[in-house]
């Protein structure tokens, strides 16, 4: 390697070291392919030394990735929040409002009521019927007063059932806004994280030659090929049947469907996805509503065992599951890797496997 090339190289580890700060642990997506023959290097076709620090930028970039990907899931359950809490919002805006206009009409009543009694001579109906001479008058009359002291104490309760309804639905308002307010902190913070970390490394595949990109993405590959090897020389796919449900033979299609459009955080379609937007859309096409962030498709959906997996069922990656993709069969996924990469089949064991979730549950 020629003194520049050299010198760009190691401009690139140099910016690797100045952002580390920024970064978790992680490994690479890749697209499946065959694992390499028994003996292979994973520098084979790179020297030595730039093989060495390559890995290592190769490795930083993949905990830079990674903990865009871990603010992503951030930025994504936050955005839900806030969904949530302005619907919330607008629906007790509506019950406030339709509160009020009981309380008008309420009001209205009592108000009626008491422009009867001031037409009656301003005398209660008691003093009235107790000044009246004739028995039969005062018997028919006592059935009305006893009928219209009811209907004074209902309507009296019934204004302050309302009013206490408007007053908690309000308070409800105001606590749905701070909770609102919250979401959106949250969000800008999850967005800044995201920003600083693609940023950072986008700035070290900035500093290396183009012959050195090739050689990063060779060694990308060739770490996910290792490990998927790995994966399938356990035997695991053995066992593994190749049913399916209706509704996850459209999810599969759905997602496959997307192959080839770009990788976006926070996105859910239908020009970019970001891995969690990909499955839950996917899912959404067939009919069934998941969560949306690939932390909640964890803690939410069923778990099954990953020799009982199936075409449609979600494979969730690493200790955090901050990520996810979508099991198609034949040891393959389909996942929407990282920015800079595109929708993508890959092998189902090139990304540390944390388990596997079944969003539909039935059988055809």
């Amino acid at each position: 390697m020629g003194p520049g090339k050299r010198g760009l190289l190691t401009a690139a580890v140099t910016v690797v070291c100045a952002v580390t700060v920024l970064a978790v642990p992680g490994t690479a997506f890749a697209a499946p392919a065959p694992p390499p023959p028994p003996g292979a290097s994973a520098s084979a076709g790179v020297g030595a030394p730039a093989g060495k620090d390559l890995e290592a930028v190769r490795e930083k970039l993949d905990e830079l990735y990674r903990a865009a990907a871990v603010a992503t899931d951030a930025y994504n359950a936050a955005e839900e929040k806030a969904r949530k809490q302005s619907a919330d919002i607008v629906r007790l805006a509506k019950k406030i409002a339709e509160g009020r206009e009981k309380l008008d009409e309420l009001r209205d009543r009592a108000g009626a009521a008491a422009a009867a009694q001031y037409r009656g001579g301003g005398l209660p109906p008691e003093a009235r019927l107790m000044l009246s001479d004739d028995p039969q008058e005062f018997l028919a009359g006592a059935g009305r007063v006893r009928q219209g002291q009811h209907a004074t104490n209902g309507l009296l309760r019934e204004v302050t059932r309302t009013q206490q309804d408007v007053e908690q639905y309000a308070r409800d308002a105001d606590a749905q806004r701070g909770k609102l307010e919250a979401a959106r902190e949250a969000k800008a913070r999850a967005q800044k994280r995201i920003e600083q970390r693609i940023e950072a490394a986008e700035k070290v595949e900035s500093a290396l030659a183009e012959e050195e990109r090739e050689q990063l993405a060779r060694l990308e590959q060739r770490a996910a090929d290792r490990a998927q090897g790995t994966w399938l020389s356990s035997g695991i796919l053995d066992g593994i049947g190749g049913g399916t449900t209706r509704a996850g033979r459209k999810a599969v299609a759905y997602a496959t469907a997307q192959i080839g459009k770009p990788y976006q955080w926070g996105a859910e379609g239908p020009r970019t996805y970001d891995c969690s937007g990909l499955t839950s859309q996917a899912w959404m096409s067939a009919g069934l509503g998941i969560p949306r962030t690939s932390q909640a498709q964890w803690q939410q959906l069923e778990r099954v065992d990953i020799r009982a997996m199936r075409p449609g069922d979600l494979i969730i990656y690493f200790d955090d599951a901050s990520h996810v993709g979508m099991y198609v069969g034949d040891g393959v996924i389909v996942h929407a890797p990282r920015p800079g990469r595109t929708v993508t089949l890959a092998g189902a064991g090139s990304m540390p496997i944390l388990g596997v979730v079944r969003p539909d549950t039935t059988a055809d």
